[in-house]
């Protein structure tokens, strides 16, 4: 849970301070890139750790935890581009 209110607040930051409008999809697009590659390695540790169900679980694992923190950060950016609308006006 605070990893999801640390990923929205950094996103609120991101939009208000960074001006215009940002691409939302290619934040989307890095996020998944970068949610693969996260779960690919800590698949690979988990591997070696504890086996081929923990590689599996593990890659799974993280990689829809960053899709959620990437959505939960493009929102953030979706209400800093709001306030920085209303508050620069």
């Amino acid at each position: 849970m605070i990893l999801a209110i640390l990923a929205f607040i950094i996103g609120l930051v991101y939009g208000y301070t960074k001006p215009g409008k940002e691409k939302r999809w290619e934040l989307f697009k890095k996020g998944i890139v970068y949610g693969i590659i996260l779960g690919i390695v800590f698949g690979i540790i988990g591997f070696f750790v504890g086996g081929l169900f923990l590689f599996a679980a593990g890659a799974i694992g993280i990689f829809i935890n960053v899709v959620f923190l990437v959505i939960v950060f493009i929102f953030g950016t979706f209400i800093g581009d709001i306030l920085e609308v209303a508050i620069k006006k």
